[in-house]
């Protein structure tokens, strides 16, 4: 099992997600999701693995209506979610091909 978690520092789901994996002695890498982005192979396998790119914008966050996210062309949508990561919704987990958006412990639960 290679699990890594794309977070946020100040992210509750975040901890949450991390102290689940601790607590069940599961390796795990953290990515500080704002400072270090995600790649865009990263960022299509995780968006075949949700469904789609809508699953990974956090509507209810400060960027996406500062960003004007709402008017923005689906075409250019995707351009500016790699340019601001901030706009993803977080913990983003993945396990291989997996992977899951918010905090999701009865689909990590099967990853065991």
């Amino acid at each position: 099992m290679n699990i890594q978690i794309f977070g946020k520092s100040k992210c509750f789901d975040t901890k949450k997600a991390e102290r689940y994996f601790k607590e069940r002695r599961i390796k795990y890498q953290l990515i500080d999701l704002p400072e270090y982005g995600m790649s865009k192979g990263e960022y299509n396998s995780v968006k075949n693995a949700v469904g789609g790119m809508e699953a990974l914008i956090d509507k209810d966050g400060k960027a996406y209506q500062d960003l004007y996210i709402e008017y923005t062309r689906p075409s250019d949508v995707e351009a500016k979610l790699l340019e601001n990561p901030v706009l993803f919704k977080t913990p983003i987990v993945r396990n291989g091909k997996a992977a899951t958006v918010g905090y999701q412990p009865d689909v990590w639960k099967t990853w065991e």
